[in-house]
């Protein structure tokens, strides 16, 4: 039996060549990957083709599994991470003034925006200025000073960490001192590398917490530094809840013909995963809790966990 893994590295029409060869020469049954929205959304249509069923650990893009019926995910989607973010800033922080400053090239970050932007809205929130950069700017200003014009209370910037670093190093320079709020795409430790104190007292969403006291998550940090030395981040959490789900799958199927596995994936409910308990909706998403993280002299200290509304 062979299952490909698939990584980050690569663009995204790299990663559909990668996903081709996987299938027609190595033959495999099951695809772990893509990470990104992008290279998922390039190796999905493959997979879809080929009745091989694809679980992404990370694609949080809601699109990726509208793709097919074989294309499933373990993380939670953008819709519900932008929920998050908007109850961080109205229930946590007890702002009712929010500005957004978004990747105006970036899908993942002009989706965050716009479903942040309806939450805190229907929580009774006032957006008071919208600002926008692209991928691989560094001077933020321009857009720091008119956000700060408007006077928020709080600031959602739903990027990376390579930007959102820097525009918080800037907007602490130009006298703004709101927290600022984002996603999973902060979670890095080059993020406090970069920015420094100035992110102290901001908060982000994200999809497990090293120190979430749950014995299933200390367990899981705990063996991963006995094998590889280091702490792991959501990513590799991801990616080990991803890998037992479809052995999962493939045992309740007792086979790892491609239909077979995929009802089997579909049948997927209360699963324990280190990143929640897990549970496959028929859009082949995952309906699971998010963590929220404040940010604190270089640690990202767990506050609470998030459930999707009803469960």
């Amino acid at each position: 039996m062979r299952v490909a893994v698939e990584d980050d590295q690569s663009k995204p029409e790299e990663a559909a060549t990668a996903v081709t060869k996987l299938i027609n020469q190595n033959h495999v049954v099951a695809m772990l990957g893509e990470v990104s929205s992008s290279r998922s959304l390039a190796a999905a249509p493959i997979c879809q083709a080929n009745n091989v069923p694809m679980i992404s650990p990370s694609s949080t893009n809601p699109r990726v599994t509208q793709v097919g019926d074989y294309i499933f995910r373990v993380c939670f989607t953008d819709p519900f991470q932008a929920e998050v973010g908007a109850r961080i800033a109205w229930e946590i922080l007890k702002v009712k003034k929010v500005a957004i400053l978004s990747d105006v090239r970036n899908d993942y970050s002009v989706g965050l925006q716009t479903f942040f932007r309806q939450h805190f809205k229907g929580f009774g929130g006032e957006i008071v200025a919208e600002q926008s950069y692209s991928e691989g700017d560094s001077d933020f200003r321009a857009q720091l000073t008119q956000i700060k014009s408007a006077n928020p209370e709080a600031i959602y910037v739903p990027g990376y960490y390579t930007e959102v670093a820097t525009i918080a190093r800037q907007a602490r320079e130009l006298g703004i001192s709101v927290p600022l709020i984002g996603g999973d795409g902060w979670d890095s430790p080059r993020l406090w590398e970069i920015g420094g104190e100035a992110l102290n007292g901001c908060y982000f969403s994200n999809h497990y917490s090293v120190d979430d006291p749950s014995p299933a998550v200390q367990k899981f940090v705990s063996d991963y530094k006995k094998r590889y030395n280091q702490t792991p981040d959501a990513l590799a959490a991801l990616g080990y809840d991803a890998a037992r789900i479809l052995s999962d799958a493939m045992k309740r199927a007792g086979t790892t013909r491609g239909d077979k596995v995929r009802d089997a994936l579909l049948g997927t409910k209360d699963f324990q995963g280190v990143t929640g308990t897990i549970t496959i909706n028929k859009e082949r998403n995952a309906v699971k809790p998010a963590v929220v993280l404040k940010i604190e002299n270089g640690k990202f200290n767990y506050m609470t966990t998030v459930k999707p509304t009803g469960t």
